[in-house]
């Protein structure tokens, strides 16, 4: 009984703290909130049905996916050039180290502003337009993280009400 109280528990702080990650970039949010699924399917109380476990793992590598690859869509749709993704890319993981967590907003925008304007000859308009794009692949992501931990919080609510009958 205990046991199942600290596994709700800290299933519910997982759920919490990944919905604070998909803001923060320094926690990583969906996995955070699946870990918090998982420890309540762990209890008594409740038991997922494996194609529901398995579904909302393939969600949570996707929204990671997203995270990556958003920003670098947002350059191209943004008439950004391959310096520009080139840039956005390296100022991701250039960002991750040199000033986390806030890098990894900061990186992608002035990666692909510099990669316009050093390696694509670019003049300012087009390659803060091209940074532009890498900003809003960045938000769509983040967007796209609240939305999946707001689901994994509803689907924790949802079984807890409902009780060990279903799933």
């Amino acid at each position: 009984m205990v046991s199942e109280i600290l596994l709700i528990a800290l299933g519910a702080v997982c759920l919490i703290t990944g919905l604070l990650g998909s803001i923060i970039p320094a926690l990583p949010g969906p996995p955070l909130s699946y870990a918090g699924l998982l420890l309540l399917h762990f209890t008594e109380r409740v038991q997922f049905t494996t194609t529901q476990l398995v579904l909302w793992l393939l969600l949570v590598t996707l929204t990671i996916l997203a995270d990556y690859m958003l920003p670098v869509l947002g350059v191209k749709k943004w008439n950004g050039s391959k310096w520009g993704n080139i840039g956005c890319i390296a100022g991701m993981i250039a960002g991750i180290f040199i000033i986390p967590p806030w890098g990894l907003i900061i990186g992608p925008f002035l990666g692909a502003v510099l990669g316009e304007l050093l390696f694509a000859g670019k003049k300012a308009p087009e390659a803060f337009k091209a940074g532009f794009g890498a900003f809003l692949g960045f938000i769509l992501g983040m967007i796209f993280k609240l939305s999946v931990c707001g689901w994994f919080i509803f689907c924790f609510i949802k079984a807890l009400i409902a009780g060990p009958d279903s799933p």
